[in-house]
């Protein structure tokens, strides 16, 4: 336990005892016992230390003695650190030869709230720049890979699809499973009042395949993949990888961002026809363990009721989707900024951009098909 005491050894020194063990632990004491003697009349002209009794220490000590000695030099008394420990000495002489700049601890100037709004416009049109400018490049990288002029690595591009494609289906299995189990679930639990419980594999089948295997898959995706995209480029722009590879005359775009979109593109509706499948049959385990359907008549109720056009509906959005995943993902990898923490928002920004976009994605496509008939 840290204690302090203050004492005169004349009227004109103070003496300032410090005992006991000094940690953050213990928390930062209070200076209120040297500050009641430099206040007494006649003022100390001269400040000294006791440290014999002072038995481990560490910074907590020295913000308590800088703040002491601020006073001291308030009140004009001179301080003798001699009885100080030489470490302590050693940093309180670093903490002096820095000096802290004038206003640095000023509370912010409030703004108003035009002031507020205009800024938060130039961030917005700002951001808006940046995103059109990333879409050009994307586009132009798109089009020198389709003419076969792209540079990059092809050993990247096989490690992405492996990681997109393959390393993805553990959890998408797991949930395009539970998926299917509860879709088959709620609709059992109301068709059954109707007897009409075998359309649940009409249920499940042409949801599964028209929106939710697509949209879970995306989602999956955009949480796994997209950050992962966004965090590797936000890591290889703090360690200024990105500015070594443009500086030696490679685009970043053909060998970051390009195989990243193909990959994710290619693997995603491959991954959206398994979620298919996995979510059917989690809808037929309920069908035939609950509503004692057999498997044989659950599957040709699906095959019935579960168009072409459905699984090619499916297959475009997941498509889209993937797209869409990829671009948001290196677009806010590329954006962060310099420091470590800025790796991890961009992530967390990576995936709400992701979600956001495969929604509105969603609904331009509802609003397409319905338009077309399909």
């Amino acid at each position: 336990m840290n204690r302090v005491s203050a004492e005169r050894a004349d009227e004109s020194l103070l003496v300032v005892r410090v005992t006991g063990s000094w940690r953050l632990q213990a928390g930062l004491s209070s200076i209120a016992v040297p500050e009641q003697e430099l206040n007494a009349l006649p003022p100390p002209a001269r400040v000294a230390f006791d440290t014999r009794g002072l038995t481990d220490w560490d910074s907590s000590i020295l913000t308590f003695l800088t703040r002491l000695i601020a006073v001291c030099r308030q009140r004009q008394a001179a301080v003798d650190t001699a009885g100080l420990p030489a470490g302590i000495r050693r940093l309180l002489e670093l903490a002096g030869s820095a000096p802290e700049r004038k206003g640095s601890r000023a509370a912010p100037k409030p703004t108003s709230i035009l002031e507020r709004v205009g800024t938060a416009a130039i961030g917005v049109v700002d951001s808006g720049v940046k995103t059109l400018s990333f879409l050009g490049e994307t586009t132009i990288t798109g089009v020198r890979f389709l003419g076969m002029k792209a540079r990059y690595q092809a050993s990247d591009l096989w490690l992405l699809i492996q990681q997109c494609g393959p390393q993805a289906l553990p959890i998408v299995t797991l949930i395009s499973f539970l998926v299917g189990l509860i879709l088959a679930f709620v609709g059992a639990v109301q068709l059954q009042q109707f007897g009409a419980q075998i359309y649940v594999a009409n249920l499940v089948g042409i949801a599964t395949v028209r929106e939710m295997g697509a949209m879970m898959t995306a989602i999956i995706m955009a949480g796994r993949s997209g950050a992962a995209f966004a965090a590797e480029l936000g890591a290889m722009k703090v360690a200024q990888e990105i500015d070594a590879l443009n500086t030696s005359g490679f685009s970043s775009f053909e060998f970051l961002v390009l195989p990243r979109v193909v990959a994710l593109t290619l693997m995603m509706p491959l991954l959206c026809l398994y979620a298919d499948l996995v979510g059917i049959v989690g809808g037929a385990v309920i069908g035939v363990s609950l509503l004692d359907l057999s498997w044989t008549t659950y599957i040709q109720q699906t095959i019935h009721a579960v168009r072409l056009t459905d699984v090619f509906s499916g297959v475009l959005k997941s498509t889209v989707y993937g797209f869409l995943i990829a671009l948001a993902g290196c677009l806010r990898g590329l954006q962060a900024g310099g420091s470590s923490a800025s790796v991890g928002a961009a992530a967390t920004s990576a995936v709400v951009t992701a979600i956001v976009a495969i929604i509105v994605a969603c609904g331009a496509f509802a609003v397409l098909f319905h338009l077309l008939g399909i």
